[in-house]
């Protein structure tokens, strides 16, 4: 009896231990699709402080992909996440090659606060600190160089597709 569950096993495991090919991944490139122009302004003059061409993420599947999988962002380019409502919101960067700038907006598009280099791959949650509607991805280090600081706002139109 033992003899024949043993052989038994020993059977289950040689079939059960066959080597399927193993399919191989390809990742996709994701390109850029404008979907919009933003404009950020300097709050104390109400002045152009500059210009971003933008992908828009307004659904679930956006808003959780966003900048993943990307290997780069043009220096003019952004992100803008538009949620249905003002809350608390946290950012991670899972999957997210490229360094970020992460501008967290208020409903009435001020900007309300500021992450700057946020780290490719990290998965520590970055949270926008007080309500927000509108969060904008930009690369790392250019809210400094531009000057971009809490309560500076933001205008923004989608172009046509």
């Amino acid at each position: 009896m033992v003899r024949g569950l043993i052989l038994l096993l020993v059977l289950c495991l040689a079939f059960s231990c066959k080597e399927e090919p193993k399919a191989k991944v390809v990742s996709k490139t994701i390109s850029f699709t404008k979907e919009g122009e933003l404009q950020v302004y300097r709050n104390s003059s109400d002045s152009l402080i500059c210009n971003f061409d933008i992908e828009i993420a307004d659904n679930e599947y956006e808003t959780q992909t966003g900048l993943m999988h990307r290997a780069s962002m043009e220096k003019d380019r952004g992100m803008l996440f538009i949620f249905p409502d003002e809350r608390i919101h946290s950012f991670y960067m899972k999957n997210t090659q490229i360094p970020l700038d992460i501008l967290y907006l208020t409903s009435s598009m001020k900007v309300a606060s500021i992450k700057e280099n946020a780290e490719p791959y990290n998965e520590t949650s970055i949270s926008s600190g007080v309500p927000v509607q509108y969060v904008l991805e930009i690369n790392a280090g250019l809210s400094q160089e531009l000057g971009i600081e809490v309560g500076d706002s933001i205008a923004f139109r989608k172009t046509a597709p």
